[in-house]
């Protein structure tokens, strides 16, 4: 079997509940509900995971979160959140 990999999402005050719900239902096609529960948990917990895949694919939803952009909705936002992989065997990776 493929190694798999953790996609997680790292939190910070520059982006809105509205931007992560936004964001994740475009990249990953999460319906409102389960964005929110997302959203929820990296705002409380600083980090959650995302996905669990093969590498080509969470690098590739990492790119589209690095690119997605700055919150338009807060003035001080200045670009996109941040992800990490990590491998979901073994010990995760410091971040």
């Amino acid at each position: 079997m493929a190694p798999r990999y953790h996609l997680v999402l790292l939190d910070d005050d520059d982006h809105s509940y509205d931007y992560v719900i936004e964001m994740l239902g475009r990249i990953f096609g999460y319906g409102r509900e389960k964005a929110f529960a997302l959203a929820s948990i990296v705002d409380h917990a600083g980090r959650v995971v995302l996905e669990t895949a093969g590498h080509e694919q969470v690098t590739a939803h990492q790119q589209q979160i690095h690119g997605y952009g700055a919150d338009r909705r807060i003035a001080r936002c200045k670009g996109s959140m941040s992800a990490l992989v990590e491998p979901a065997d073994g010990p995760p990776a410091a971040g």
